[in-house]
């Protein structure tokens, strides 16, 4: 059987010299520090110029305006139950009493049960200024007469 290499290639296999360029790589680490950097002051520089700008179109409060005064201390219920409680009661109570709304008009406040109980009685009141004028016989008149 015949070899299928040569004494010759052999002799001239050898490692290449020229895999990576260290010159190359070097400048291309550099340059891209740079450009970081460089990305970095232009980023420093726009956030300040629009922190300024904001600063710039904030007005200042007027003097003239409200001014809110915290409530005075404690500002917690002690016991939340027992002043609900205390509300509730005091709604019962107006709900459940006799007075006068208005004296001088006759407007008087009555317990809601009672005021059913008259509702019933007497019925819904009837608003005569809505209804249609009347004959002596109770029948309604029509508009063209009576004149």
């Amino acid at each position: 059987m015949a070899e299928t290499s040569s004494g010759t290639n052999r002799a001239s296999r050898h490692h290449e010299e020229s895999d990576v360029q260290v010159g190359l790589i070097l400048m291309s680490l550099i340059g891209l520090v740079v450009l970081t950097i460089v990305v970095l002051l232009v980023a420093y520089w726009l956030f300040d110029d629009f922190a300024a700008r904001r600063a710039k179109l904030q007005m200042p409060p007027s003097p003239l305006a409200e001014t809110r005064q915290p409530l005075p201390e404690p500002r917690l219920q002690v016991a939340p139950a027992q002043d609900l409680q205390q509300m509730r009661a005091a709604e019962e109570a107006v709900l459940s009493s006799y007075a006068w709304v208005d004296e001088a008009a006759g407007f008087v406040r009555m317990p809601i049960a009672r005021a059913i109980e008259l509702l019933l009685e007497r019925g819904l009141p009837v608003w005569r200024e809505n209804r249609a004028p009347q004959t002596e016989d109770g029948t309604a008149k029509s508009p063209g007469e009576g004149r």
